[in-house]
Parts: C-alpha cells; structure tokens; sequence
C-alpha cells in the first residue's frame, strides 16, 4: 500500500467524467488499498479515485474510522429529505462552505468481488456518498456551497474534510 498525492482543485483530471469498472485486477485492488490509506493518513472521510488522479469510477468512505465502504461504479437510485450543512474537501484544503444535499441516500454499487449491493445513509454518510459520487462525474462541492468559501480551522478540520 502507498499514500497517494491528493490532486487539488484547478488540476483538469477533477473535471472529467471516469470510467466504469469492469474487472477488478490486481491493479485496482492495489489502487483501492491506496485510496484507502491515503484517506485516512488526509484524515478525510471519503476519497474519490479522480482525487488521486485516476478516472475509474471508485470511492471509499469511512464515517466512523471503522467501517470503510468500496463503491465500485456507484449510482444514487433513491434520495430524500434535505440537510444544510459545512463540508469540505480533501482536494479543496483549508476551506470549507455551507452545502445542502439529501438527508437519506440510497446508492447501488459494486463490491471488489463485482457483487452488487446497495448503501443507505443519513446525515453525514448521506452527505459523504453525494460529494464522493459529485467527484465521479467531475464536480466539486464548490459548485455547491451557498455564499462564499471559508478558511477552515485547524481544530475543525479533521471533522467534515471529504
């Protein structure tokens, strides 16, 4: 396993649609594993393979610090309620900005055996799978955030970083 480099906003590769998955190879189990590290070295909560420059369409996200989720070739099939709330963004560093998303979120997805299976979450879970999924088809949560951007605390950002 490696600690990859988090590419940041203005890099072109967070603008691109990625790929779908269609077999997992040694290559993407490796990739995986990194993602994974590299999250929790960042002390983020979800990371998206574009955020380590590869466009396949794979996220991990770990709420808790002890239950991480691979997402291979995620969609969002179901969604309700509303929240408004500070996020941020492990390739938008030291900012964070008000976003409003779904309460509850139903995704489908692949796991690394290519077996599909489903994800519900509410509150930040629900949140983390909307920013992560945003980053597959090329957006940043900038997009979103009503009013202006603003300076994270350091005491702060080990919470809501995504």
């Amino acid at each position: 396993m490696a600690i990859r480099n988090i590419r940041e906003i203005g890099d072109e590769v967070l603008t691109k649609r990625c790929k779908e998955v269609t077999e997992i190879t040694p290559r993407i189990k490796e990739l995986i594993e990194d993602m994974l590290e590299t999250m929790y070295e960042a002390n983020g909560v979800g990371l998206a393979a574009p955020q380590v420059g590869i466009l396949k369409r794979i996220v991990v996200i770990d709420t808790t610090g002890e239950d991480p989720h691979i997402l291979i070739n995620p969609r969002i099939v179901e969604s309700s309620g509303e929240q408004t709330g500070q996020e941020g963004c492990l390739s938008v560093p030291g900012k964070s900005g008000q976003v409003t998303r779904p309460n509850y979120v139903k995704a489908v997805a692949m796991d690394v055996n290519m077996k599909s299976f489903e994800l519900e979450g509410t509150e930040l879970l629900a949140r983390a799978i909307c920013h992560e999924l945003d980053h597959l088809d090329g957006h940043l949560y900038v997009e979103k955030v009503e009013g202006e951007l603003q300076d994270v605390k350091h005491d702060e950002e080990d919470e809501d970083e995504e």
